[in-house]
């Protein structure tokens, strides 16, 4: 990135984005507990630790720019403003949830706020968000198209071929890797030939660079350059975001393969610690505003708790609702998947 990096964003900015880093880790703490109580069935995977990659990331970004993740999305769908009550009740599995309890942890979308969801098919999102980027070119938009995947998806050859097509069209896309350094249980090293990823997105001449993902103004800064590039050049970006998740892959790893001593390490760069240093070190909150948010925070966790435990399941019968766009029609050319 040869470009200085933007202003440091207003204090006001500043505590929002503490507050929705916050609002992330106590809302992935309780879904935990809930997971623990047996109230939410199937994978839980949280990102635990990750909250500077997310929020530095979205808070740079426009509201309208469309935004694809990995089944790790709960504080993608919290950043991007969609409501507490409807994450929690679809982790829950409630006919109130974000996707009428039909997708749960795994599958959140929310189109109104251009998260056009998280998937469970490792690098899956990518050529969705390929997709989006080309609609933002056909219909002549300024929107930038951002896909958050992990260094494992890396791997996956649809995304080389990503590159490829982004570089070649010259797409108003960002491709966002979350390097955690671990794919499940495996370490990178192990994985990849070279533990760097960016420069895979560079052979297909895309502005490519690495950066500190556990610094939220790093992350903010990165992707802020990274959507000017696709936004007012038309180029594509490949930002890398060197980051750690506290806990294993889903809540049923039991993690001991990583060293207690690596986790205590990456634990004493906790996001929510050093920005709070931050913060108070700039006179922009005291601890007493640190204490009322965190207990604001506590009470909107709790609240979207409650609701998701009073809210309805999916009935039974009501399963296959939501499922395709049109109801299913056994004429080959009726259906909703095949138009004469």
């Amino acid at each position: 990135m040869t470009t200085s990096p933007p202003p440091v964003p207003p204090p006001e900015e500043m505590r929002e984005i503490f507050r929705t880093m916050t609002l992330i880790r106590r809302f992935e703490e309780r879904a935990a507990e809930e997971y623990m109580a047996g109230r939410i069935g199937g994978f839980l995977h949280l990102a635990i630790g990750e909250e500077a990659a997310i929020v530095g990331t979205i808070s740079a970004l426009r509201p309208d720019d469309p935004l694809t993740s990995t089944y790790r999305e709960h504080g993608q769908a919290l950043a991007r403003g969609t409501d507490p009550r409807a994450i929690m009740a679809e982790l829950l599995g409630r006919d109130t949830g974000i996707c009428r309890g039909r997708g749960g942890s795994m599958h959140l979308m929310d189109v109104q706020r251009a998260f056009y969801g998280g998937y469970g098919i490792v690098g899956g999102a990518v050529p969705l968000a390929l997709g989006l980027a080309w609609a933002a070119r056909y219909r002549e938009t300024e929107q930038v198209s951002v896909t958050m995947f992990g260094e494992g998806a890396a791997n996956q050859g649809v995304v080389s071929e990503c590159f490829n097509m982004a570089g070649l069209w010259d797409l108003p896309m960002v491709f966002l890797i979350l390097n955690n350094q671990y794919g499940m249980g495996t370490p990178v090293e192990r994985a990849a030939a070279m533990d760097d990823f960016f420069p895979r997105a560079a052979a297909y001449d895309i502005e490519s660079w690495k950066v500190d993902g556990m610094d939220v103004l790093a992350v903010r800064a990165a992707l802020s350059e990274a959507a000017r590039l696709a936004r007012e050049e038309r180029r594509p970006a490949c930002v890398e975001l060197l980051a750690y998740r506290y806990r294993g892959h889903s809540m049923s790893d039991p993690d001991t393969v990583r060293a207690a001593e690596e986790k205590e390490r990456w634990k004493a760069r906790d996001p929510l610690i050093t920005f709070e240093r931050v913060l108070l070190g700039e006179g922009i909150i005291d601890a007493e505003g640190v204490a009322a948010m965190r207990a604001e925070v506590d009470r909107v966790v709790d609240d979207a708790t409650a609701f998701a435990r009073e809210s309805p399941e999916v009935p039974i019968a009501d399963l296959a609702d939501y499922v395709y766009a049109e109801p299913w029609n056994d004429a080959a050319h009726g259906s909703a998947l095949v138009r004469p």
